[in-house]
C-alpha cells in the first residue's frame, strides 16, 4: 500500500516581490502550494516543507536567520509539521529527509516550491532515484529569468524546459485543480 507526503520546498519570503531573489508569479505558485498543503492537511497525509539557507553571511538571498530565509505566511508549517533545513539544492544532500520519508513508510511523493529549474529539478531526480513515485503540480512551482552566454531565457521557458524533462523521465505532471480533483 502506497503512502504520500507533500514535499513543500523553498516557498520563502526572498523569492516574493521585494524579496531578493524575486521568481515569476511566486505570489499564485503559493497560493497554488496553499491549495495543495490544505488539501494535504484535511486527508491526513504527511506534510514536509524544506527550507533553505545558505552558510555564508555574504549569499545573494536566504541569509541564515533573516526574515527572507523565513517560510512564507501562505504555507506557514503548523505543529507536527517536518521542517528540513537544507543548505545545496538537492533537499536529500546531507539532511535526514530521506530517513523520515522512510521512517513514516512514505513511497509517493507530491512536490511543489522553487525554483523549477533549481531545487525543484534537483530534489525530484534524487526522489525518483531513491525510488519514490513523484508527481510534480507544476503550476504550483515557480522559475525566474535566466541568462546562458548571452541569452536571456525568459522564466515561462526556463520552467517548462525543466517539467518538460522532469515529466519525460522522473515524475508525472499536473496542475493544482487536477491534482486536488484525483485526489
Amino acid at each position: 500500500m502506497s503512502k504520500r507526503a507533500l514535499l513543500i520546498i523553498d516557498i520563502q519570503n526572498d523569492y516574493f516581490p521585494d524579496g531578493k531573489w524575486t521568481l515569476s508569479g511566486m505570489d499564485a505558485v503559493a497560493d497554488n502550494a496553499a491549495r495543495l498543503l490544505a488539501a494535504a492537511r484535511a486527508a491526513g497525509e504527511m506534510v514536509v516543507h524544506i527550507r533553505h539557507e545558505f552558510t555564508r553571511p555574504e549569499a545573494p538571498f536566504f541569509v541564515a536567520g533573516s526574515d527572507g530565509a523565513r517560510i512564507h505566511p501562505k504555507v506557514t508549517p503548523i505543529e507536527g509539521e517536518t521542517v528540513v533545513l537544507k543548505h545545496f539544492p538537492n533537499s536529500f544532500r546531507e539532511t535526514d529527509l530521506k530517513g523520515i520519508l522512510d521512517r513514516n513508510g512514505v513511497t509517493d511523493l507530491t512536490i511543489c516550491g522553487a525554483m523549477s529549474h533549481m531545487c525543484v529539478d534537483a530534489a525530484t531526480r534524487a526522489a525518483a532515484d531513491f525510488g519514490y513515485a513523484c508527481t510534480v503540480v507544476h503550476d504550483a512551482c515557480a522559475s525566474r529569468d535566466l541568462e546562458f552566454d548571452g541569452t536571456l531565457v525568459p522564466a515561462v521557458h526556463a520552467h517548462s524546459a525543466f517539467m518538460s524533462a522532469l515529466g519525460f523521465a522522473y515524475a508525472k505532471l499536473v496542475t493544482t485543480d487536477d491534482y486536488l480533483v484525483a485526489s
